[in-house]
């Protein structure tokens, strides 16, 4: 079930991806067939934002990181441990520190990781597949424009857990999934409160 509270300032996105862009094919078949995540994708993912790193943070302006804002405000998030999985260069980094007490930013790419921001998280480099956290560990996992690996947000996330999904130009994101799918795509029964905010969606899913 998602609930959707009511929308804040929403704008239509400045890019919009298609259903046949790349990254959206990639999205859909990683949260509904996990086999689908080989090593030569994972390459090849890698290799991408590697060599996106360098201008990453251009693509990032404040109004992108409103969803995350909102969501945090009214999306009943828990505290303590937050694990960024898809941190990229660290644009929502500071707002996480701020937030939880424990903070903990990771990536697939190198390249992104040696362009973050300054300490604000410790920082992990590591796919989103397989992480190097034990069971039940977080509190709460972000994942801003990431791709979702259900079985691992299912490891990892605590009873009363929440899962923070933000698309920063909604269903225009190249890695994109409705609130809808998203609770489809998770392991057993979730629901989720949803808002449309700015340019942008967030969703923060629980166990039910």
């Amino acid at each position: 079930m998602v609930e959707y509270l009511e929308e804040r300032d929403t704008v239509r996105p400045d890019k919009w991806a298609g259903e046949d862009h790349p990254m959206r094919i990639v999205t859909r078949e990683v949260a509904f067939d996990p086999t689908s995540w080989d090593e030569e994708r994972r390459r090849h993912v890698t290799s991408v934002f590697d060599g996106l790193a360098e201008e990453w943070h251009s693509r990032h302006l404040e109004h992108r990181i409103l969803p995350l804002r909102d969501a945090i405000e009214r999306g009943d998030v828990q505290p303590g441990l937050c694990l960024e999985i898809g941190c990229g260069t660290g644009p929502a980094t500071a707002l996480l520190a701020e937030t939880f007490a424990c903070n903990v930013a990771i990536d697939i790419s190198a390249e992104m990781l040696q362009r973050a921001e300054a300490a604000s998280a410790g920082r992990v480099l590591a796919d989103g597949a397989c992480l190097p956290f034990a069971d039940g560990q977080a509190d709460t996992i972000v994942l801003m424009n990431m791709l979702l690996f259900p079985a691992e947000v299912d490891r990892l996330l605590r009873p009363g857990g929440t899962l923070i999904w933000v698309n920063s130009r909604g269903a225009g994101t190249p890695i994109h999934l409705s609130p809808e799918d998203l609770v489809e795509a998770l392991p057993g029964r979730w629901e989720a409160r949803a808002a449309l905010v700015g340019p942008g969606l967030w969703a923060v899913a629980r166990r039910a």
